[in-house]
């Protein structure tokens, strides 16, 4: 069912910081393999990906906030992590750096979750009061 716009977008953010959670683990997981690399996704490449659907957005005063498809981002992909401390395996894995990455997206995840329910609550209390009319 789709309750709103708002829902759909929180949903796809849902399952984005689900994803998210899915590659920190195996970014855990692989601490200990020689030569692997941290993998993170981006979330602004994944918000270009979905925005490419939405209506045109016109800006007509310089103050204006950019339309998404004039923000500079590639396509969504999962990248290799730069500039963190390399072990002498090769490995750049840093089990505190990905316990506070999974610590907040799990925040997040349930911060949405949390928002989806209230959309659902207001959706709901709109149908009911309409059915008393």
């Amino acid at each position: 069912m789709k309750a709103s716009g708002v829902s759909e977008e929180l949903f796809k953010n849902l399952s984005f910081r689900a994803d998210r959670q899915n590659i920190i683990s195996s970014n855990i997981a692989n601490r200990d393999t020689p030569g692997y690399k941290t993998k993170d996704l981006s979330f602004a490449n994944e918000l270009d990906k979905v925005n490419k659907n939405q209506l045109q957005m016109h800006v007509t005063n310089a103050n204006h906030i950019l339309p998404a498809n004039q923000i500079n981002s590639s396509a969504h992909k999962v990248y290799d992590v730069e500039n963190l401390q390399v072990q002498n395996d090769g490995n750049n894995v840093s089990l505190d750096r990905e316990m506070s990455e999974m610590a907040k997206n799990n925040m997040m995840f349930q911060a949405i979750q949390a928002a989806i329910k209230k959309d659902s609550l207001l959706f709901r209390s709109v149908i009911d009061a309409s059915g008393k009319n």
